[in-house]
């Protein structure tokens, strides 16, 4: 009887147990979810193919990068700089290792025998495989200027991800599509100092550009005036004495200089072009010579009828080649308009000098005006094709040249001139419609035609005596820097529309690694009242938070207590507060406003937050003039607080994304719905008459108390804000009379409208031009 007792208890204990577990275990659905699989990373240029997994590689504490090649192979002083850029990008230092690879390493590797059959001969040169799963991300090319090229696109990817410290598992593969990937900068006629070239070879790096053609002489236009008022300039200064005097005094670059320019586009896959332009754009040379210029040396033309002339010019390409690493050197020889049998000598006797000096000769296309029959010109030499009329693609190529697109009409820009993209390239037009095969006047090329190398954007100081500075050059290159990097590495493999590119473009900015040169894409956001605003901490560099600058932050220094605090400079309507937390993030924290920078009241608060990223902290409108962030718990004491930013929102925007129309555009790019489109770096432009207006429905009628009208310099003297149900009979809401003329921005508050549409109304202009906005804002809140 106690054994079967004793077995009924066995069986009964072992019955408890089996189902306890079995309540204990979930019971799995019939058929699982699938994994997510990972979307194409965004980075610019965009990766030609991948391949998404599921999950995400983590930046950790620990990681490292390994680097996996063989000794000899180039690779650590092509990424030795890789620490500190993870760490500007992410906040979080890895250091270089040439151990073996554990989990959570960057792994790093030139691989010979790697190929790309897509890819061909671009992939074999510069492209690269960048793998990535849950333990480690993996960088492999043929070359280290490919294994360069994957870390910009890790930087990017790691750059844009909250938290940053993400990336995406899969595979990619990339190359580019065009060997030459260019920007000619003219520091002939205007000079830049060292620091914004060598800051200018980082940005070309960033977007995986990689010909900086320096034009290193050159002179203005002599107009109605004597050639010996005019400006100009040679930029390269030797000890020689046979050249003594030739450097210009307001500028050059020694050996020194050069070198320095030459190391620091080695480690960021740059080539530097050297170009010294003859036997036009000459009046430094004849200036330092007279008996070799026409006229005995009033003219910036060579006289080619005398031998010394060439002579001469051979002896500065022997002084100054040998600081130029480049395989290639650009002669210029454009727009020479004597001589031409003399300029065909010339052309042939440079370019085989050039090759004897043991480089490629490079020249400006010019023979379709110098020569009716272009036989017996030196075919081996490659030709920037910049004019159809001088020299257009079809010609160039029917002779057999290699060439590169630098077409004036769509690549150039003489700043702040009234032609030649005065105020920056059409970047959407380029976005939309250009590759680099394009060329305008029906000479378009197949794309990715052997003869035609890539393309080539190019700066010239046409205008000798205006007072801009290299800073302003900069502000009209880089809104579309990241376009042409986009259509001359993978073309339209974007598939995104421009204005979401240019966001992406705009978070990017310029980089890692710059001394002189900052980001200027950093436009507020949507309503966003405290970019660029004065701040004040506890401690650290608080304009850091507010600069719009991607790679730089707050940091409070050890402790639980700090406090970040913006001046909006005028009381606004705030509404949200929107933190980028560095690896330093706040556990607990608080939003406070004031009127007074005294007396605070909070209006938003986070308690155990447990990450790095994003944090969005909305609440119910409030008019304020100051903004802090007061952090009460930190997530690791001895870090205390870090910010990579901090912004400060007005009540929303009733007609962000909202169907703008407008009774004209002066062209289809400068549309009406770029003033709606939150982009402030996008405008609409009417037609050349007083009587235009645009307008915004906003989707529902509500109330309307506020509009923001940012205008470009094409801007309203009178107008009329007009409010509607129906976008038939119009109410006008405010009226606006004699406003000066240029750039402004006019915020209307007016008496509460009920409205669906708003208009602004036109009625007289301050220009010969239309009327241009970049913002068309509508609020139904006011200060």
């Amino acid at each position: 009887m106690r054994c079967r007792l004793r077995r009924f208890a066995c069986l009964f204990s072992l019955f408890v147990s089996l189902l306890a577990l079995t309540l204990a275990v979930p019971v799995a659905p019939a058929t699982a979810e699938p994994a997510a699989v990972n979307a194409r990373p965004t980075v610019v240029p965009a990766l030609q193919k991948w391949q998404g997994g599921a999950g995400s590689f983590e930046l950790r504490r620990h990681s490292r990068i390994v680097l996996a090649g063989k000794q000899g192979d180039g690779l650590r002083d092509q990424v030795a700089a890789l620490p500190s850029e993870i760490e500007q990008v992410s906040g979080r230092r890895s250091a270089l290792s040439a151990r073996s690879p554990q989990n959570g390493d960057i792994v790093l590797a030139v691989d010979p025998a790697l190929t790309e059959a897509e890819g061909g001969a671009r992939f074999k040169e510069e492209g690269y495989i960048f793998t990535v799963t849950d333990r480690n991300v993996r960088i492999t090319a043929r070359t280290a200027k490919g294994v360069y090229y994957g870390t910009r696109t890790l930087l990017q990817v790691l750059l844009l991800d909250d938290g940053r410290d993400s990336v995406p598992v899969g595979t990619a593969v990339d190359w580019p599509n065009y060997k030459v990937r260019g920007f000619s900068l003219d520091v002939g006629r205007r000079f830049f100092t060292a620091d914004f070239i060598r800051d200018y070879v980082h940005l070309m790096g960033w977007f995986k550009l990689n010909e900086l053609q320096l034009h290193l002489n050159d002179n203005g236009f002599k107009g109605s005036g004597s050639w010996s008022d005019v400006q100009a300039g040679f930029r390269l200064k030797s000890d020689n004495p046979e050249l003594a005097g030739l450097a210009s005094k307001d500028g050059a670059y020694d050996r020194r200089d050069w070198e320095s320019f030459e190391d620091t586009a080695a480690v960021n896959g740059v080539t530097i072009i050297p170009e010294i332009d003859a036997p036009a754009h000459s009046l430094a040379f004849t200036r330092f010579r007279p008996s070799l210029g026409l006229n005995n040396g009033d003219s910036d033309h060579l006289d080619l009828s005398k031998p010394e002339t060439t002579t001469f010019m051979k002896s500065v390409f022997d002084e100054f080649v040998p600081w130029f690493r480049s395989p290639d050197v650009h002669f210029g020889a454009d727009e020479y308009t004597v001589d031409k049998p003399r300029y065909k000598t010339y052309f042939n006797e440079m370019a085989a000098h050039i090759r004897a000096l043991g480089k490629h000769p490079r020249a400006w296309g010019s023979l379709s005006v110098m020569a009716s029959d272009t036989e017996g010109y030196d075919r081996d030499v490659t030709l920037n094709s910049w004019n159809n009329q001088w020299y257009g693609p079809q010609a160039a190529k029917r002779d057999g040249y290699s060439f590169i697109n630098t077409n004036d009409a769509l690549l150039y820009i003489v700043p702040f001139a009234d032609y030649y993209h005065g105020r920056g390239l059409d970047g959407k037009y380029l976005y939309d419609q250009w590759e680099p095969n394009v060329f305008p006047g029906g000479q378009s090329v197949e794309p990715q035609d052997p003869q035609l190398l890539g393309a080539m954007s190019a700066v010239w100081n046409d205008l000798t005596q205006a007072t801009y500075g290299e800073l302003d050059v900069h502000g009209l290159v880089e809104p579309t820097f990241g376009v042409l990097a986009q259509k001359m590495w993978s073309g339209a493999a974007s598939g995104v529309p421009y204005d979401s590119f240019l966001k992406t473009v705009r978070r990017l900015g310029v980089g890692t690694g710059l001394t002189k040169v900052a980001t200027t894409l950093a436009a507020p956001a949507n309503s966003e009242v405290s970019l660029g605003r004065p701040a004040t901490a506890s401690a650290g560099d608080a304009g850091a938070a507010f600069d719009g600058v991607g790679t730089t932050r707050w940091e409070s220094g050890p402790g639980e207590k700090a406090w970040l605090r913006v001046d909006l400079d005028r009381p606004e309507t705030v509404s949200k507060v929107e933190l980028d937390w560095a690896p330093e993030y706040g556990r607990d924290y608080a939003i406070q406003v004031s009127g007074n920078g005294t007396t605070w009241t909070t209006v938003a608060a986070r308690t155990d937050r447990a990450s790095a990223g994003s944090d969005t902290l909305a609440f119910d409108p409030v008019t304020a003039r100051y903004v802090r962030v007061v952090g009460s718990e930190a997530a690791r004491k001895q870090d205390g607080y870090a910010l990579w930013s901090m912004r400060v929102f007005d009540a929303p925007d009733l007609a962000l994304h909202r169907p703008t129309t407008a009774s004209s555009s002066e062209v289809p790019s400068l549309a009406p719905e770029n003033a709606t489109d939150g982009d402030g770096k996008t405008r609409w432009a009417s037609a050349y008459r007083d009587d235009e207006w645009i307008q915004v429905d906003l989707g529902r009628s509500g109330t309307v108390r506020r509009v923001l009208l940012d205008w470009e310099t094409a801007s309203a003297a009178d107008y009329d804000i007009q409010v509607s149900d129906d976008a038939e009979h119009w109410t006008t809401a405010a009226t606006v009379r004699g406003k000066p003329s240029g750039a402004r921005v006019d915020e209307l508050v007016f008496a509460p409208a009920k409205a669906r549409y708003v208009r602004m109304r036109g009625i007289k202009r301050t220009s010969s031009f239309g009327y241009s906005l970049w913002r068309f804002e509508v609020r139904a809140t006011s200060p």
